[in-house]
């Protein structure tokens, strides 16, 4: 297929285009490298997808990889987006571009309005103009916000949002399915469960842990580390984002209007829980990285920051039984992975 990615210098993107690439796909890979977090891990990442130099100007950088292209641009440059698109004519896009984080959301909320509303309405608009067979985008398990039934389930309505980020990314999912009863355009949400892994963000908690423990400074602990996550390995997430594009939304036949289903609809649209299906104590994911790292954390410990929620824990059924999709990857396996790279990339410990 002829894919579009979107945010495919970020952590998820990366190692999504990488997939896309490796089983022959023709792939165009888009972000705006912005600075919310070091670029230079992101130009890193694009080195590692065959792009040497990151072009000023809305270039398109050829790679080394046949089948592969990047352009630096946002989703908020519309007259741009909409020549990509009538250049290429995509079968599918897979929106990943956004901006993420829960904390930073309280202090720049600006940036979530431009980035994950404004964009996402460019991107929407660009496939109501230009067709495409799917557009798959995401979501995240902070929609559940105050929703305490666990596992979370795709099936319980998320009115209940606790931060600006998770409003937002709620939005996407409704604004999808306006777009999908309108124009019938394929549209399928991945609500993320912490996702980590090999390339992660420096403002997720196991780079952060790993970087203070090499460092001998000390880790914050929320709640006295009794939250509960949901982690998931990249390569499991990346591996259910496939299954999904490979299989495009359907109408729901037994969709009923006098009990509606919130995860389907009689229009082509889909949301699913993409996570581990198997929760862990931040603590105990904590003792996995001091384990692996042959070093005790110095902790200090604090109560809950606003906009977190104590627990996250996917059911997951709904995207096996639909796609066969099935995560592999332990935690243990997965931080062993992740802190493998991370002395690689930074020459540390």
């Amino acid at each position: 297929m002829k894919v579009l990615v979107t945010g495919a210098a970020g952590f998820i993107g990366f190692h999504l285009c990488y997939a896309l690439i490796k089983r022959g796909d023709t792939v165009t890979g888009l972000d705006n490298i912005n600075d919310y977090y070091d670029p230079s891990l992101k130009i890193g990442r694009l080195k590692q997808l065959g792009i040497d130099n990151v072009k000023a100007g809305n270039k398109t950088c050829s790679s080394l990889y046949p089948g592969f292209s990047f352009m630096k641009m946002g989703l908020g440059e519309k007259e741009l987006l909409f020549s990509l698109f009538h250049e290429n004519e995509f079968d599918a896009v897979i929106n990943l571009a956004a901006q993420a984080g829960v904390r930073y959301s309280l202090v720049n909320p600006d940036a979530y309005i431009h980035a994950n509303i404004a964009g996402f309405l460019n991107l929407l608009e660009a496939c109501r103009h230009h067709p495409v067979k799917h557009l798959v985008y995401a979501s995240t398990s902070s929609v559940y916000g105050a929703n305490t039934s666990m596992p979370f389930s795709e099936h319980q309505p998320t009115n209940h949002p606790v931060s600006l980020y998770a409003a937002t990314k709620k939005a996407n999912e409704l604004m999808a399915h306006s777009y999908s009863h309108l124009y019938k355009i394929p549209t399928t949400g991945l609500r993320f469960f912490t996702v980590y892994g090999p390339w992660g963000r420096p403002d997720m908690a196991l780079f952060l842990f790993t970087k203070a423990i090499l460092n001998g400074e000390p880790i914050k602990v929320f709640n006295a580390g009794k939250m509960q996550r949901d982690f998931t390995y990249v390569e499991d997430i990346v591996q259910g984002i496939i299954k999904v594009l490979d299989k495009p939304a359907t109408p729901n036949a037994r969709w009923n209007g006098d009990n509606p289903d919130p995860a389907s609809s009689n229009a082509p649209y889909r949301v699913y829980n993409i996570g581990n299906n198997k929760p862990a104590e931040l603590i105990e994911f904590i003792e996995a990285i001091e384990n692996e790292l042959g070093k005790k954390a110095i902790k200090e410990f604090l109560p809950m920051q606003a906009g977190d929620v104590p627990a996250t824990h996917a059911d997951i059924t709904d995207l096996i039984t639909d796609t066969g999709y099935l995560p592999q990857i332990s935690v243990q396996q997965g931080i062993k992975h992740f802190i493998t790279w991370y002395k690689d990339y930074f020459k540390a410990g």
